[in-house]
Order: structure tokens, then sequence, then C-alpha cells
């Protein structure tokens, strides 16, 4: 049943039916079996094949995550620290991270980390959020990687090491990680740590704005208008600075409010 659940789900063998999906899993997660109680639970947490209901993902994420399974720990942890179908509780997600962690769930890692970098159910420990980000990002958890590079670049719980800064975003940015992507674009427009490279900053800028990145559309638009790795187009300029004033950006929309003043010229 749980087989067919699968099966259904992500359309193999079968067409792709999450209705159909959440119907064998319900039928093997009422046997008890622990990963249809944690894919029935999700299935309700982000509504697929049934109507959205935080407090009916949290019962069987929490029937699965009494069984061990760290998925469902997981996310039952993430349940309790953002109080979504149950109370509010830091200190239970804590321990339910701490629980799937424990088996290796990359996920759990990577929210432990978050929680210590924040102080958030736990004292404040850059130390120990970067143990749990690297694990994490051993495991190639792309949020994992760009935290700790991030950790890396500010000596925030281990030497600063902004080589090593780089290497990280670099992997979480070839996993499209925008922020990786941005601070790689940020990099290479500087000439930080790497050599100046004008065309790189520019396709890491386009591929974080791309993704909605605000600070990456502003840079996109100040590389078209100077014409930096790219051919000078005020037009495309605007373009992105439009898009960056979208999202507030102030500075952004002065300088395409001017550029449009001006119909393009000697902007």
């Amino acid at each position: 049943q749980y087989n067919l659940g699968v099966a259904y789900y992500n359309g193999e063998g079968v067409e792709q039916d999450y209705v159909e999906a959440v119907k064998w899993y319900r039928l093997a997660a009422e046997q008890g079996d622990a990963d249809a109680q944690y894919n029935l639970g999700y299935a309700y947490d982000f509504g697929k094949g049934v109507e959205q209901d935080y407090v009916e993902a949290v019962k069987w994420y929490r029937l699965a995550a009494g069984q061990g399974n760290a998925f469902a720990q997981n996310n039952l942890g993430y349940a309790f620290y953002n109080g979504k179908g149950v109370e509010r509780d830091p200190a239970e997600a804590i321990r339910l991270w701490r629980l799937a962690a424990g088996q290796g769930n990359a996920f759990a890692q990577f929210n432990l980390g978050d929680a210590y970098n924040r102080g958030s159910g736990v004292e404040q420990d850059s130390a120990e959020a970067v143990k749990w980000y690297r694990l994490a990002a051993e495991q190639g958890n792309a949020f994992a990687q760009y935290n700790l590079g991030y950790a890396y670049r500010n000596g925030n719980g281990v030497e600063q090491d902004n080589a090593e800064a780089i290497r990280l975003w670099r992997l979480a940015a070839g996993q499209g990680n925008p922020d990786a992507q941005n601070n790689l674009g940020d990099a290479f427009y500087n000439g930080e740590t790497v050599e100046q490279d004008f065309e790189q900053a520019v396709k890491w800028y386009r591929l974080a704005a791309e993704q909605g990145i605000a600070d990456a559309q502003h840079n996109l638009g100040v590389a078209y208008y100077n014409g930096e790795g790219v051919e000078q187009d005020y037009a495309e300029a605007v373009k992105w600075w439009q898009m960056a004033a979208e999202q507030g950006d102030e500075t952004a929309k002065q300088l395409a409010e001017e550029c449009v003043r001006k119909e393009y010229k000697d902007c």
C-alpha cells in the first residue's frame, strides 16, 4: 500500500495522482507504517492530494516521529518552532531536531545550526551553529553551505577564512541558492578573494536576480549601465533597477526614474 502511494505520488509506472497517493498512504499509515504516516503528514502539510491542514499534518508527523522517523521528527520540530498546527514551543522543536540530527538528517542539522545561530530555543552559540551547519553542509545541504560560508566570511564561530567562504558559496550556488549566487557576484565584481571578473559577476548576479534577489537585480542593472561584463544597455539597466525597486530598493528606483527621464540617453 505504501509503495503504491509512492508510485502515484511520483508518477512512477502510473499517472501522477496525489489524491490516489494519499488514499494508499492512509491505508498503510492506519496500519502503523511510519513512512506512510510521514508522507500523509507531508501531504496535509503542503496540501498535496488533500486540503492543507496543519493540525492533521502534526497528528501524522507525531505518530511517525514516535517510531523514530527522522523526516517526521524534523518536520514536527519545524511545526513546533513556528507554531503551525500546534502551540509554538521552540524547546520541543530543538528536542525533535536533535533526535533527527542524531540520525544524520541534514535538514534537522541545518535547523539546529540556525537555532544556535539565532539563539532561538537555545542559548546563542556561534561555534555550535558552525558544528551543525558543517554536518549538514557535508551532506550537500545548500542552505547550510551558504550559512557556513557566511560564518567563515565573518569569523563567527570559526576563524575567518574568505577562501573557504567562497568555496562553500560555490557549492551552494551550484545548487541554485540565490543568496550564495549573489555573494559570488559581489566577490567577482569587487575582486574579493577571487580575481576580478565582471563577466563572472554578471553570470552570478543574473542567476540570483532571476530568482528575485533585489541586491542582485540592482547590481545587474549597474553592470548594464556601466557596460561591465556585458555590452552597455541603459534599457536593460532600467529593467533590472525597476525590478529591484518593486522590492523596495529606493536607490534603484531613483536610478531607473532618472534614466527614463533622460530617455535612456546619457543616464
